[in-house]
């Protein structure tokens, strides 16, 4: 079977004529024959071309000229972007396309498609890639016909087509591309399965692509499947915002078979936008979090997240807090009220406190009386402390008051105490002190304590 562009119509026919087409032009063969192709076809979409310079070869300048001489004569407007590549610890590769991702995320508008020239034999390369990394369906399905990048979409129309006939395409109408100089050096991992061992595979089994392909095509149906039980098991785990995060129900969690668990945290996870962590560490999450009842303080960290379980429910938190052994090295922070108007008090952790002006009648605020709430200061936990609230009969331990009230244990030493001279006014956003609640048909302040910036659950 020989390439030819009309074999691309079928897949931009539901595209609409007012979207911009925005072809990733490397300069390379594969590119090439696409921004080609998409030429002769004619469409009604807008056609634009972006080149991204990584600077990581000598020859990078060279390219950039060469894909504007080649879209100059094509009629096709290029833009070219210059990224810095940072590994940071990653390899090359990927620090290449997070930054490359980066730049076509920025680019795409609502309506817009970014169009790839992946082929059928980029798809076997990451399938047995991702297979010799160990991976599930998710892996398997390899690279995604289309999926959503920013506001746009990317698609990826001739995942389908070997590249030997794309080849076969570029020498029969003349074309001029670059080569990438390190596609050549095995040392990669990715280069080392393209010329050492696909090939092999393409000697004994010659249409092999076309079979790997099914294979991704049904991995991805798989995921599909257990996309829908994990948003089942979702919903039924009731998460929750919080503070910082968010939460699940452990008792509709422990209700699931251990696969099951792991599949609703890699959903929860990814829906989240957090990294998701291995298989193993999925299996340690779930041994010492999950089917442990009896470590109320187990806990799991990776990266800038931890997960943590408190009350029957199983808590993701967005940062590692201080130790509590530090707070009390904290500084203490003075401030003023100004009458009838917010006061906000940044706080070194866990947030702020947000003093609102409530001019209406409100259970609980902070009396508006300035004259009583002089050499105001915000401090820390040093231990013994001890508060009634505006609603109880006796003043207790603040430990025992924030045991009763179900605070986390992670937030107890981060509760900021507001403090008038040497007087306890208020314990956060939990209490007012007894003789500081403003009396029964005056206005004060409502006391938010925000203990970080907050995002919804979709």
């Amino acid at each position: 079977m020989t390439f030819t562009p009309e074999q691309l119509r079928a897949q931009l026919a539901p595209i609409p004529a007012s979207s911009r087409l925005w072809v990733a032009y490397s300069g390379g063969l594969d590119s090439t024959v696409l921004l080609h192709s998409l030429v002769q076809l004619h469409l009604p979409q807008r056609l634009a071309a972006l080149h991204i310079n990584h600077q990581l070869s000598q020859n990078a300048l060279a390219w950039v000229e060469h894909c504007a001489a080649e879209c100059e004569a094509l009629g096709v407007p290029l833009s070219v972007e210059k990224v810095t590549v940072q590994p940071a610890g990653r390899g090359v590769e990927d620090a290449a396309r997070e930054a490359r991702y980066a730049v076509f995320q920025r680019y795409l508008e609502p309506g817009d498609y970014l169009l790839t020239g992946h082929h059928a034999d980029d798809q076997a390369e990451t399938l047995l890639f991702r297979l010799m990394r160990g991976t599930g369906p998710r892996g398997l399905a390899a690279i995604a016909p289309q999926r959503p990048m920013g506001a746009g979409v990317v698609l990826r129309p001739l995942l389908s087509v070997p590249q030997n006939e794309l080849e076969a395409y570029a020498r029969a109408q003349g074309l001029s591309w670059v080569t990438d100089d390190s596609n050549v050096h095995v040392s990669f991992d990715r280069n080392y399965l393209r010329h050492r061992v696909l090939p092999l595979l393409a000697e004994r089994w010659p249409g092999y692509t076309a079979q790997w392909q099914k294979t991704a095509e049904l991995c991805a149906e798989n995921e599909i499947l257990l996309e829908e039980l994990a948003l089942l098991d979702f919903d039924a785990a009731q998460c929750r915002q919080e503070p910082a995060g968010w939460s699940l129900s452990l008792e509709a969690m422990q209700a699931l078979s251990p696969p099951r668990r792991a599949n609703v945290l890699r959903f929860w996870l990814r829906r989240m936008d957090v990294p998701v962590p291995g298989r193993q560490a999925l299996q340690q999450i779930d041994a010492q979090l999950l089917r442990n009842r009896n470590n109320p303080q187990a806990e799991y960290r990776w990266g800038d997240w931890v997960l943590r379980t408190y009350q029957q429910r199983l808590y993701l938190l967005a940062h590692a807090l201080l130790p509590p052994d530090r707070v009390q090295d904290l500084p203490q922070i003075s401030f003023a009220l100004t009458p009838e108007a917010d006061q906000r008090v940044m706080l070194p952790v866990a947030g702020g406190l947000h003093l609102e002006w409530h001019g209406s009648t409100q259970p609980g605020l902070l009396r508006a009386d300035l004259t009583q709430l002089t050499q105001l200061q915000v401090r820390w936990r040093q231990g013994g402390e001890r508060c009634r609230p505006h609603d109880r009969a006796h003043s207790q331990s603040l430990k025992k008051l924030l045991q009763a009230a179900g605070l986390p244990p992670w937030w107890r030493p981060y509760v900021p105490l507001l403090y008038s001279g040497e007087q306890l006014v208020a314990v956060g956003d939990l209490w007012v002190c007894h003789g500081f609640t403003a009396p029964v048909g005056e206005s004060g302040y409502r006391i938010h304590w925000q203990r970080d910036e907050q995002r919804p659950v979709e």
